[in-house]
């Protein structure tokens, strides 16, 4: 039987941290004395009182987290977070209607950073803030959080982290899960510190500086002006930038190991940072060659901008300093390319993630080499580890239901009106948790605002599948899952 009482005493705790992350935002309402106040105190106090609710319905359970449960409290926290997370914006006025609110919060949440706000800079800093957090807190995960600061709280803690942690391969720093938990959050804090310090060395107000930084080392991508990172029109920006997505795409345990363990040598030889660097350094070659040869950059400039846009969309970042859709078309394509790898697994980043992509290409070329030599006996080996037919398996189930989502929104979005370029990357971006767009309709610097109800709908739920890793949650919808047995 499936833990619901557990599964209520665990929402109700994480819920309450929700509503402490909204009273900071309240605070800084408070300090502004902005028009946010009211909202922000409202949903702080409805948060407070659904989390009281939910950990007196589990009073009393037992401390035994199955994986069916994990499963199902992955995903129900993750809507939870969205849905008492969109109060604020509709509250306040600033997002007209339900879907809206939902999907921003969402977008959010799973880093993606998405935006069906026309004119952020009208925004007050109360909301701004806890836009921004909504992408902090979903960086490393929401429920990781609690497993790092409320241990007690979380069962079964290992199941729960299979259940939302990215990538094929979850690597553990410490023999206890909470000490990796927290060892990976330490990390995340001293990136997310660092980015903001040297924002503000670098000419950005406080408030900017704590809320790009907040929003980069989450590779989540919201800003607090419609021109992005573009409004400074700084290169010291740009550049500090591109190395903090660079960095917070790579795996956080390869990090830690790196910079806490002197580890680095280790990071250089893995095959999964070398497939990722090796792809930004391609294709930023490539689209620099069409910046110069059809755009006319300087070179300073077209480097600048070819690095910052193929780090942004590879991290799954979405940050921008120049508007991708004036450039030649042949740049979508390879934006697309980087779009649906990402970054590497246990990262901030999203997408297909470039472990897999390793593991793909081994598989092919072993499977070119079977026809030179049938009866070899050619094992897929990654880092000195050898991935089981099992794990294969698992890839190409996931690749397969990867493009299936993909087609499935692009057809939705298709029979909606939607031009067919739009369509694709828009599914592509969320399936990815990217962001931005690649087309003439809805650019990479537009909002969202202009797509149908019902499409925003289907996109809130596409994002959150692609942050859990897609099974996590369709898991939940087959008959099997709900059997005693």
């Amino acid at each position: 039987m499936i833990n619901f009482k557990l599964i209520a005493k665990i929402l109700g705790t994480l819920l309450f941290l929700e509503a402490m992350f909204m009273a900071v935002c309240l605070i800084v309402s408070l300090c502004y004395q902005e028009g946010d106040m009211v909202p922000l105190a409202v949903t702080v106090g409805a948060t407070l009182l659904a989390a009281l609710v939910l950990w007196l319905l589990g009073r009393g359970a037992t401390n035994a987290l199955g994986r069916r449960d994990a499963y199902l409290l992955v995903t129900i926290v993750w809507i939870a977070f969205a849905a008492f997370g969109s109060i604020p914006f509709l509250m306040g006025g600033y997002i007209k209607g339900i879907a809206d609110a939902f999907f921003e919060t969402m977008s959010g949440l799973t880093t993606t950073g998405a935006t069906v706000i026309d004119h952020v800079e009208g925004m007050p800093h109360g909301v701004l803030l806890w836009r921004s957090l909504t992408q902090w807190i979903g960086g490393l995960g929401i429920v990781f959080f609690t497993i790092a600061v409320l241990p007690s709280f979380v069962g079964g803690s290992i199941k729960v982290f299979a259940a939302e942690a990215t990538g094929p391969v979850q690597s553990k720093l410490q023999p206890r899960l909470t000490m990796s938990a927290k060892a990976l959050w330490g990390v995340y804090l001293v990136l997310t510190a660092a980015c903001a310090l040297l924002f503000f060395l670098f000419g950005m107000g406080g408030f900017d500086a704590v809320n790009y930084a907040m929003t980069i080392t989450a590779t989540g991508g919201f800003a607090t002006h419609d021109a992005s990172t573009g409004y400074f029109n700084n290169a010291a920006i740009d550049y500090t930038a591109i190395i903090f997505m660079f960095v917070s795409g790579i795996s956080f345990a390869m990090l830690y190991a790196a910079f806490f363990k002197m580890r680095i040598k280790r990071l250089l030889k893995n095959a999964e940072f070398r497939f990722y660097s090796a792809l930004i350094v391609l294709s930023t070659v490539v689209i620099v060659y069409f910046l110069l040869q059809y755009n006319h950059y300087s070179v300073g400039d077209a480097i600048r901008c070819a690095l910052f846009q193929v780090v942004s969309f590879i991290t799954t970042t979405g940050m921008f300093n120049e508007d991708a859709a004036q450039w030649h078309h042949i740049t979508w394509v390879i934006l697309s390319l980087c779009m649906f790898f990402g970054g590497c697994a246990g990262s901030t980043a999203g997408g297909f993630k470039c472990a897999r992509g390793v593991i793909a290409l081994k598989i092919m070329r072993n499977e070119i080499l079977h026809r030179i030599h049938p009866k070899a006996i050619l094992p897929v080996k990654v880092n000195d580890s050898t991935i089981n037919s099992s794990g294969q398996i698992t890839l190409i189930a996931f690749l397969l239901v990867f493009i299936l989502l993909c087609f499935f929104a692009y057809f939705v979005m298709i029979l909606a009106g939607v031009d067919s370029t739009n369509s694709f990357t828009i599914a592509l971006s969320c399936a990815s948790n990217v962001g931005p767009t690649l087309g003439l309709e809805i650019g990479p610097t537009m909002s969202w605002s202009v797509l149908p109800m019902m499409v925003k709908w289907i996109l809130s739920a596409l994002m959150l599948m692609g942050r859990l890793e897609i099974f996590t949650v369709l898991v939940i919808f087959t008959p099997a899952f709900w059997k005693n047995n």
